[in-house]
């Protein structure tokens, strides 16, 4: 699965020297050159925000407000400075890196090299893969429930329930993922319900728990 990109500039020098930039570390792009599609167009989760701050007319502003957008308060920003905004200013906007124009096929895929670990951790952070697994719960009281999972993220997991959960925020969930034969003991809690769904958050994994859930999550992402 490619890491996605979104492109807010009118600067077609921009647009030529990013898109083989981007393209050589397989990250899509999208390109929109107003501000305010690109506010719309943020409504979908992007990896990277490029925003040109000083040359696209309320540039800035989508940079500022682009933490409080749900889907991408977590994305990995880049402002594209000429000489207008500072690179103080940049950060306290939410920032994560600068390039300053004219930017350069080199400046730009270094850049972009050293974010991409950034943001393929926050690519597997809210990954979600969907999976049909049994997952026993354990509530404190020492009751247990047997139920099913039907997605799973690094973060915890969301389940299918046949009646509502008692009352008990905090539990322990036990599972083994698809193909793998060590099963994983999660303390978790609570974090949403219904009648017949529940949120899981996990609290606590094992590290080599963890670890197995991480690479399990990266194989299923590149077969995706």
């Amino acid at each position: 699965m490619h890491l996605q990109s979104l492109l807010l500039t009118h600067d077609t020098e921009v647009m030529r020297v990013l898109r083989p930039a981007l393209e050589k570390l397989s990250i899509d792009l999208e390109i929109c050159v107003e501000a305010e599609a690109g506010k719309r167009l943020l409504a979908d989760r992007f990896d990277a925000v490029i925003v040109d701050c000083d040359d696209l007319q309320s540039g800035l502003q989508v940079l500022h407000g682009l933490r409080q957008t749900p889907g991408n308060k977590r994305s990995i920003a880049f402002a594209l400075l000429n000489g207008t905004t500072t690179t103080t200013k940049a950060f306290q906007c939410g920032a994560n890196f600068v390039l300053q124009k004219p930017i350069s096929l080199l400046n730009a895929s270094r850049c972009f090299t050293a974010a991409l670990g950034l943001m393929e951790r926050e690519r597997r952070r809210y990954f979600r893969h969907p999976v049909e697994i049994n997952v026993t719960v354990e509530f404190p009281d020492g009751t247990q429930r047997r139920v099913l999972a039907s997605n799973i993220s690094e973060g915890g997991m969301a389940l299918c329930l046949e009646d509502p959960f008692p009352n008990h925020k905090s539990l322990t969930a036990t599972f083994a993922l698809p193909g793998e034969r060590v099963a994983i003991s999660a303390q978790a809690e609570l974090a949403w319900t219904s009648d017949i769904h529940a949120g899981l958050r996990f609290l606590q994994l094992a590290m080599n728990s963890r670890e197995q859930l991480e690479s399990w999550l990266q194989q299923q992402m590149v077969k995706s």
